[in-house]
Parts: structure tokens; sequence; C-alpha cells
């Protein structure tokens, strides 16, 4: 179970049953899980209702008994499953065509991740690209993976490293790794809200002839995501990256996703991704925002 709906898997059904998490009434299981509760412990354990339902004993494989109420286990996962049922992907494309100026865009967006007992990782790719008579070609490429290993009471230790190129700011190429830490500020079968902060390295190279760039930053920021909006999921992040090497110079980064689900886990997905850079190559381009709409298709 994660974000609000239970999966369960029979040997005689051809698809998944899927049942949202607050319709169940109660659960018993004999099987090992791997058990997140809303306040941020994590266990391995079995789980069995009690009190007519109301509330939940997990007996935990150190023997440990641990009461709580259904409505706060926020994630559960059988310990014995398999790799490609803690693996998820996505992939959701764009495409833009006016006869006028044979103006051409296209985007193209993916994201892989893998979720472990106790870390997670990520990988995602996106592109766009746009042309148009007697105009230069646009381009904007991003890229990134990160991990992340969990602690007790919601927090976590993060290591990331990203790619960022883009025409409108003369960026070649932005390479920025990160390592901090943060902590899911609310988790629940609703949302998760998380923050954290840490130290960034960012080495740039540009395309209209400037010198490279490299600047120790300290970064720290927030994300939100909705996901019990019925068929609609909301994600948004924001975080600020102040030089500690360049006085005065700082970066911002923000995204946000909206995706609305259909039938055989195809998906519509409105995208809007926004950079700040007050010291950008490019004089009077310190903005460079993107504003995508995309049809795709998931696994997870």
């Amino acid at each position: 179970m994660d974000k609000g709906v239970l999966t369960i898997e029979t040997n005689y059904s051809d698809k998944d049953f899927a049942i949202e998490w607050s319709g169940i009434k109660e659960i018993y299981s004999k099987s090992i899980f791997l058990i997140t509760l809303s306040d941020g412990r994590r266990m391995n354990g079995s789980v069995q209702s009690t009190d007519g339902g109301t509330k939940v004993s997990i007996t935990t494989t150190t023997g440990e008994k641990v009461e709580t109420l259904l409505g706060d286990i926020v994630f559960l996962k059988g310990v014995k499953s398999n790799f490609w049922s803690r693996f998820s992907a996505n992939i959701d494309v764009g495409l833009s065509v006016t006869k006028a100026n044979n103006l051409t865009q296209f985007s193209a967006n993916t994201r892989a991740g893998y979720l472990a007992d106790k870390w997670q990782a990520e990988a995602y790719y996106n592109m766009l690209n746009s042309s148009q008579d007697s105009v230069e070609t646009t381009k904007r490429i991003d890229g990134g993976l990160s991990y992340k290993y969990f602690l007790q009471r919601d927090w976590y230790l993060a290591a990331s490293v990203n790619f960022l190129s883009n025409t409108e700011q003369a960026l070649k190429l932005r390479t920025t790794g990160k390592l901090g830490g943060g902590k899911f500020l609310t988790h629940t079968n609703r949302q998760y809200w998380a923050a954290g902060a840490g130290l960034s390295f960012n080495n740039e190279s540009f395309s209209n002839g400037d010198p490279k760039r490299n600047s120790l930053e300290a970064y720290g920021g927030s994300e939100l995501n909705l996901f019990d909006i019925g068929d609609l999921n909301l994600l948004s992040s924001f975080y600020a990256y102040p030089s500690l090497t360049e006085s005065g110079r700082w970066r911002t980064d923000f995204k946000f996703d909206a995706k609305y689900d259909l039938p055989l886990d195809f998906y519509i997905k409105l995208n809007v991704t926004w950079n700040y850079d007050n010291r950008p190559a490019i004089a009077g381009n310190q903005h460079d925002y993107v504003f995508s709409f995309s049809f795709g298709w998931e696994w997870d």
C-alpha cells in the first residue's frame, strides 16, 4: 500500500485489485511487511486488526508488539516482494506542430525508481526542443540521479547529482551535486510534505564563450505531494541555492506537476518548471521556464 491505495495480487485474477485504503475496515496477514507509520516509525512485521477493526496490532520480527490505528499506516510492502514490485517508471511525450513559421515543439519526460526497505533511488530525464523558421532552435535538457536513506521518525539522508543544459541562459552544462538531509513534516495517506537542506557543489560551462564557473552553495527547500484528490495528483517543489563562494549570487528551482490518471495506467500531465539565476551568463536572461502538456504511461 502506498499513497492511499492498497494493491492485492492473486493467482486467479488477470489484473491486481486496487482498493482505496480509506475503504479498508480490517486487515489480517501473517506475511512480513515493511511498514511505515505516520509518525515516521519504520518496522518489519505482520499486521492484525483488533478491537473490532478500530486498531491494528503489529508484531515485529524482533517480537515487539506495536498498536496503532489503521489510518496511521502510510506504507505497506511485502518484505519478500520481488524486484519488479518495488520498481516504478513512467514516460510521457508532447508534440505541437504549427503551420505558421513551421513551428515544431517536442517534449519528453521519463522517470524510474526503486524502493528498498531503508532506501530509495530515482533517475529522471526531461527534454524540450522547439524550432521554427528564422529563429535559433531552443533546447532544454535536464536529468539526474537521487538517493535517499530513511531514518526513524521520518528523517532521511539525501544525495543527488543533477544536470541542466538550456539555450535561454547559454548553459552548455550545469552539474550540481548535493549532499544533505531532511524530514517529512507530514506523511499521511493523503499527502506528504518534506523539507531538506545541505550543501551543493555547482560546476558550469557556457555556450557563449564565458569561462567555466565552480562554486560551493548551501541549499534548502521543500516538496509537497497531494495524492488523495480522486484521480488527480499534485506535486510541487521549491529549492533555493545561495552561493558560499560567489558573494551575492543565488539561484532557485521550482517545479509543479498536475497529473490526472486515465484507464490502463495512462495519464495526462501539466508541468511547469522555472529556474532563476541572478548572475546568468547572458545579462537579462535571469529566468528560464517551461510550460508543457503531455500524455504518458506509468508502471507502478
